[in-house]
């Protein structure tokens, strides 16, 4: 009798040719890419959500993954899915967003142990967090420029 069981399918699918892709140089242009292409200016002061910044050796932009989708005041970071997506798309370093729905820019408590949490889970895997920004309109807080990573 044959034992049934489910195809696993990995794919990675890039549509943006590597020279074309675009790179990371600070903060600032990873807060200015959040804001143009990942966070919508009318519900960022409405729900918490979760972006991941893919990026290759060369910082240069892989994709921006939506992580998570949250209530007024939290959401789940999951390590688990952000190694996935990491590995899944041959990833060397990565950026983690979220935004604060006050406006507060400062890092709460939690904000600080997932952020250790996070780079410990991606120093296993030999994978860089380079930054963990929080947003919001008004700009952002970055960890790596207050040198917290």
């Amino acid at each position: 009798m044959k034992t049934l069981v489910s195809e696993i399918k990995v794919t990675y699918s890039p549509k943006v040719r590597a020279k074309d892709r675009f790179c990371i140089h600070d903060s600032k242009d990873a807060y200015d890419l959040l804001m143009k292409d990942a966070f919508r200016e009318e519900t960022i002061e409405y729900k918490e959500y979760v972006k991941v910044i893919l990026l290759n050796r060369a910082n240069r932009v892989l994709g921006i993954y939506s992580l998570s989708e949250g209530g007024m005041d939290t959401t789940v970071i999951d390590v688990r899915l952000i190694l996935q997506v990491a590995l899944l798309t041959h990833s060397a370093a990565f950026i983690l967003a979220h935004n604060h729905t006050g406006g507060q820019l400062q890092p709460s408590t939690l904000d600080n142990a997932i952020t250790e949490k996070v780079k410990k889970a991606a120093t296993l895997l030999n994978i860089i967090l380079h930054d963990h920004l929080i947003v919001s309109k008004e700009g952002y807080y970055s960890y790596t420029d207050e040198g917290r990573l």
